[in-house]
């Protein structure tokens, strides 16, 4: 494949930045980041083996959705034609992802199969641009929460959330590869969707008067904002602007539960809000959009609202695992502390969204708090939710299970595949980028953000900068990098010094440890250990690099004691294990039974004695810790047992 040549785009994917007015930090785009992480290359081998072929089999009826509405409109018989509101945007997120790997390596076979999709996708567009395969056909309707006609009922039918992810698989394919002909499709939606819903003038769509009503399901924004970034078609980045703007104003539900005004966030203008409400994933999708299309027009009411609903969130919202949308039926937030453990959803796609959130927050304001934030959230619930040889997944991520209870959206474990497979796709799109979010600079600094074994090579005032990684974090705290400017460069290096290193596991108040750390973080340079101060989570190194300068990070990965804010009912009496970023979990199957029977004595129980050991299996390793417990019997009384840990 040969790389686009690209004049108003620098780099790629999620996180892709233009040459243009931006967040004040750049990421180095995952492609120019090569991972050797013992850790994370695993889990992209799998990723490119084993889940998006995977994925792409599993949506092999959203493209038979698509074909049916080509056919028709070629004037073919369809019978049989079964409606879907979303069915599409799952094979579009698969996509998306298969365009990363795309990128990071050569597949002939992946580019013809999505050549292939790609003709039918073409073809089930009508000619005006809309793409809705239920509508097109006419098969939708009321009943399936999509209205009678196109555009009836915005709230529920996703005719905009699918396209969002529609333009988001043509951007990447288009970096990808070249070729322009989805990328054409999306413009030409985009187009359509700018007439309906702001200018209007076409009979077929609310009598020819413009819609303006946004989202049901926010996504759009966030790829509004990504096609303006790549064609630099200003129309993009105002329709997103717009859409935001209209939010919560010309139109706000009467209704409740998923007709709520605060379901999809209606309920008051974006700038306005300051809590995190309703559906968990639309309410992430739209805090990314906000952010970004805060810092391409300037408007900083959304970013002072994002600061005011992230704080919520931490303080009261989000489980020790960066689960976020506590609440069944809703999927969403509840009231302020509701967390509950075994009855959590935790949706994985919300943790997808926590994470994308987090990363345009750090971005934005140069803290390293969200991405910690986001680290927690991404090992915790995204990692949690796929099985190590990538093929089985978690719809929701409670924090307790007893084996039996179908709580996986009809299973007791993770399940191969959903009829709303909206998660295991998200990841499918996400995972392959992880490696993007290594490095970040602006002129003066090179930031490390996410610590794994990798290298790269940073700009820093017109001198390139080669950073080599040398660690095994996340399951280890000793961290080595190496720095080779092509000729001596002074700049500040700034080296994250997470939450969990210091006074507790993840930013916020919900969550602290039982005890302060004894073990402080070590930093040395070139052998020798050096004082520095920590500014906005980054310790701050301040000098002339030279070839082969070296700097050594040590973060203590001791066992610690967690405890939950005492607003949250469901954890009197409870305290939560971790080490390093991980949240510890154990399992009846490595404890030879249910390990409700385990307790300790005390809230701040000495874990002083815990061994950390390796577990391996068929398809990876992983770290397992084992600490002294306290054990029920069978006659009521207790004994001193070890219980065996694993990350969640």
């Amino acid at each position: 494949m040969k790389l686009a040549t690209l004049l108003n785009a620098g780099t790629f994917g999620l996180f892709a930045l233009a040459a243009k007015a931006e967040y004040p930090l750049k990421p180095i785009p995952f492609h120019e980041v090569e991972m050797t992480s013992e850790f994370w290359r695993p889990r992209l081998e799998t990723q490119r083996k084993v889940l998006v072929p995977f994925a792409f089999g599993k949506t092999e009826p959203g493209v038979a959705h698509l074909q049916a509405a080509a056919d028709h409109l070629a004037g073919k018989k369809v019978d049989g034609h079964r409606p879907h509101r979303f069915i599409d945007s799952d094979l579009y997120k698969v996509m998306e992802g298969a365009a990363y790997l795309a990128k990071l390596k050569d597949d002939p076979e992946l580019e013809a199969q999505f050549d292939r999709i790609v003709d039918v996708i073409a073809e089930a567009q009508e000619p005006d641009g809309y793409l809705y395969p239920s509508h097109t056909t006419g098969v939708g309707g009321e009943k399936h929460m999509m209205g009678d006609k196109p555009y009836t009922f915005v709230v529920h039918s996703h005719e905009l959330y699918n396209m969002g992810h529609l333009y988001e698989a043509a951007i990447a394919y288009y970096q990808a590869t070249g070729k322009d002909k989805l990328l054409k499709v999306a413009e030409k939606n985009a187009r359509h969707v700018n007439k309906v819903f702001f200018e209007g003038g076409d009979p077929r769509y609310n009598n020819g008067k413009p819609i303006k009503q946004a989202p049901g399901h926010q996504e759009p924004e966030l790829a509004l904002v990504r096609l303006y970034r790549v064609t630099g078609e200003k129309l993009y980045l105002d329709m997103a602007r717009k859409f935001l703007e209209i939010r919560g104003i010309t139109y706000v539900p009467d209704g409740e539960g998923v007709m709520s005004p605060t379901y999809a966030q209606q309920h008051k203008p974006v700038t306005e809000q300051s809590e995190a409400v309703g559906h968990a994933v639309r309410a992430t999708y739209l805090y990314s959009g906000m952010a970004d299309v805060s810092v391409l027009t300037g408007n900083t009411a959304y970013s002072k609202a994002l600061d005011r609903i992230w704080a919520n969130i931490v303080n009261t919202r989000m489980h020790i695992t960066g689960g976020l949308g506590a609440v069944h039926g809703i999927e969403g937030f509840g009231p302020q502390y509701e967390l509950p453990n075994d009855h959590a959803f935790n949706e994985t796609c919300a943790a997808v969204g926590n994470v994308l959130f987090n990363y345009r927050m750090f971005l934005l304001h140069k803290d390293a708090k969200y991405l910690d934030v986001a680290e927690v959230a991404l090992l915790n619930n995204v990692l949690a939710a796929v099985n190590l040889e990538g093929n089985k997944f978690f719809y929701v991520n409670p924090l307790a299970a007893d084996g039996k209870y179908p709580f996986n959206h009809g299973t007791a474990g993770r399940a191969p595949w959903f009829g709303t497979a909206c998660c295991p796709s998200n990841m499918a799109r996400l995972l392959p980028q992880v490696q993007g979010m290594t490095y970040a600079q602006d002129e003066e600094n090179v930031y490390v953000t996410f610590y794994a074994g990798s290298s790269t090579t940073a700009n820093v005032a017109g001198i390139p900068v080669t950073l080599t990684q040398k660690t095994n974090y996340p399951n280890d705290g000793k961290i080595q990098l190496r720095i080779a400017p092509r000729s001596p460069a002074k700049f500040k290096l700034q080296l994250r010094i997470p939450t969990w290193a210091r006074d507790r596991f993840v930013p916020g108040e919900l969550y602290t440890y039982a005890k302060a750390a004894e073990e402080q973080p070590v930093l040395r340079v070139n052998g020798k250990k050096v004082d520095y101060k920590i500014e906005k989570g980054f310790a701050v190194i301040e000098r002339t690099w030279k070839k082969g300068d070296q700097v050594e990070l040590d973060l203590p990965m001791s066992v610690k004691v967690s405890h939950c804010h005492k607003a949250v009912e469901a954890n009197h009496n409870r305290i939560a294990l971790t080490r390093g970023p991980f949240v510890l979990c154990a399992e009846g199957l490595d404890n030879e039974g249910a390990t409700q029977r385990f307790f300790f004595d005390s809230d701040a129980p000495d874990l002083s004695d815990s061994t950390i050991g390796k577990a391996n299996t068929p398809h990876g390793s992983f770290v397992q810790t084992t600490v002294e417990v306290n054990e029920l019997t069978r006659s009521g009384g207790a004994k001193s047992a070890t219980m065996k840990l694993i990350h969640y």
